[in-house]
């Protein structure tokens, strides 16, 4: 199936989630996934489909079939999560929670950008004074060892 097709697929299936319509949106992404298996905002977007019809064993199916084709992605444990919790099965629902935190951090592991108010509105900045270290230190009294030897007295 060519992917403009797909596409179109896909919106229309995304389209219906978004109206309520979770049935209709189940049948849209399998026949995604039925052009292309391994489309993972399909794979995940099904997972959520059915999550909302109350199938909750069917949506961590797959939930776990998204995780082996994006293991590191954060939105995969999120609703694995979701899915566990409403499931009852609440440790693998905080596994997948930390997993989730874990995966979020992983991602933001990008410098920050330059803040907002960086150029011509910057926020004025001190100016640093020239500092001139001495030419020779104090002396430091605290530093010096003891006398070693007999004591005078």
């Amino acid at each position: 199936m060519p992917g403009d097709d797909l596409q179109a697929l896909f919106d229309d299936a995304v389209y219906a989630y978004t109206t309520g319509d979770f049935a209709g949106a189940c049948a849209g992404f399998e026949r995604v996934l039925a052009g292309e298996p391994g489309h993972f905002e399909a794979l995940l977007s099904l997972s959520l489909a059915h999550y909302r019809q109350g199938d909750f064993a069917r949506a961590i199916q797959l939930g776990h079939q998204a995780e082996t084709l994006s293991p590191d992605e954060q939105r995969v444990h999120t609703n694995l999560s979701l899915f566990y919790m409403r499931h009852g099965d609440k440790a693998r629902a905080e596994h997948h929670g930390l997993r989730a935190r874990v995966a979020g951090w992983k991602g933001n592991m990008d410098k920050p950008a330059p803040a907002a108010g960086e150029g011509p509105l910057a926020m004025a900045q001190p100016k640093l004074e020239n500092l001139k270290l001495p030419a020779k230190m104090p002396d430091m009294p605290w530093k010096k060892s003891p006398p070693v030897g007999p004591a005078s007295g």
